[in-house]
């Protein structure tokens, strides 16, 4: 596998690479590199390893560009060279870049399959990321990337039924894609594990966040929700848990600052994948607010899966497929940018304990019929068939 991100963070990448190491296939991962981090470890039976190359986030365009091009040269030659000694079955590239593809281009001519992983839709995230590098020209640029990229893999993979049928109307062919939903692991979700808390039993209604702090999320407007609520709900006393880091924490911290809930929006920074069931755990209500946009409305955070899964009830953007993936109100939305609207759907939360309940308990029928370990049957099929075909 290779993927420009920090394997130990990533969770989509760590739940593949460890069930195919459960279900008896060696996996070695070429990641990016953290100032600690070893050249090599191993983690969960996987072996990792870690590239000389670090994440620049929130950095000028061209620092990305520089950091992508780093990544894939060292990529490219790194895995080429462990071939001759490892003599590799399959090549799963994730993006982004959906370019990285490229660096298993001499494996592929040696006949190893190489699938293309697409966990995001480049050219609408650069959109979003960049706007102000955005325009006609680099659209269609970034689409000629993408389509490349695709021709170049033996398959694909995308995370939703959304993402396959944009592909689809691209032209790429039913048989060449696969969908392998982007789910928590119930193993590593489980609410036994954990005390359970009242809701609100410590008198604090306790909202927890935990993703990346970038433009994506309208984090934002969970802090500016927090204030509505400090004024106009004196009674719930309110707070904020944050799990996560990116460019977009030394905003909060003064927007919370200026808005004089600094006391009530706490930072925890990035926590272990591991250790993030247990944060959930300790809160009332989870929170997946994403900005909308292009990019966006063609996705559903994990997020909204990990609280379904630790029995906690979520508060979401009023994204598409949200509704499409959680039918029946289970998941409570607002409308994205919205504070008030946000604030409400908090507030409804807290003042109706039958119809939490009642949410908490359709969404994980729901979590549990999209969960990880019904996903991880099929990836691994999936990898045994394309590796079979060589």
């Amino acid at each position: 596998m290779i993927v420009h991100s920090y394997y130990e963070e990533d969770p989509r990448v760590r739940r593949e690479a460890e069930s195919l190491v459960a279900a008896g296939r060696p996996v070695d991962v070429f990641a990016l590199r953290r100032p600690d981090d070893p050249p090599t470890t191993e983690l969960q039976g996987v072996r990792v390893h870690h590239l000389d190359v670090q994440r620049h986030q929130g950095a000028p365009l061209r620092v990305y560009l520089a950091e992508y091009l780093a990544f894939f040269v060292r990529a490219l030659f790194t895995v080429t060279r462990a071939h001759a000694r490892r003599r590799y079955g399959l090549v799963q590239v994730h993006s982004l870049p959906d370019f990285l593809v490229f660096a298993g281009l001499p494996l592929r001519a040696a006949g190893v399959p190489v699938v293309l992983d697409l966990h995001e839709t480049m050219p609408d995230m650069f959109r979003s990321r960049f706007p102000g590098a955005a325009n006609a020209l680099t659209h269609g640029l970034l689409l000629l990337e993408e389509r490349l990229s695709i021709e170049a893999a033996s398959h694909v993979i995308t995370v939703h039924e959304a993402r396959r049928r944009r592909l689809a109307k691209l032209g790429i062919a039913e048989e060449r894609m696969s969908v392998v939903i982007n789910s928590p692991s119930l193993e590593r979700f489980d609410a036994g594990r954990h005390p359970r808390r009242a809701f609100a039993g410590d008198g604090t209604l306790t909202l927890v966040y935990a993703g990346a702090l970038t433009p994506i999320y309208e984090v934002d407007v969970a802090v500016d929700a927090v204030a509505l609520l400090v004024r106009t709900r004196p009674d719930l006393a309110v707070r904020l848990d944050l799990y996560g880091r990116g460019d977009s924490e030394t905003a909060l911290r003064e927007q919370a600052t200026r808005l004089g809930v600094a006391d009530r929006v706490v930072f925890h920074g990035r926590i272990p994948l591991d250790e993030v069931p247990a944060a959930i755990a300790r809160a009332d209500i989870g929170l997946a607010p994403t900005r909308l946009d292009a990019f966006t409305e063609a996705t559903i955070s994990t997020k909204i899966f990990e609280y379904g899964a630790m029995l906690k009830p979520v508060v979401a953007s009023r994204l598409p497929l949200v509704g499409e993936s959680f039918p029946g109100g289970s998941v409570r939305t607002y409308d994205p940018g919205i504070p008030a609207a946000l604030a409400a759907a908090i507030a409804a939360l807290a003042d109706d304990p039958a119809g939490r309940e009642a949410a908490v308990e359709r969404t994980l029928v729901r979590v549990r019929e999209l969960a990880w370990e019904r996903e991880a049957e099929r990836y691994v099929a999936l990898v045994d068939r394309l590796s079979r075909a060589r």
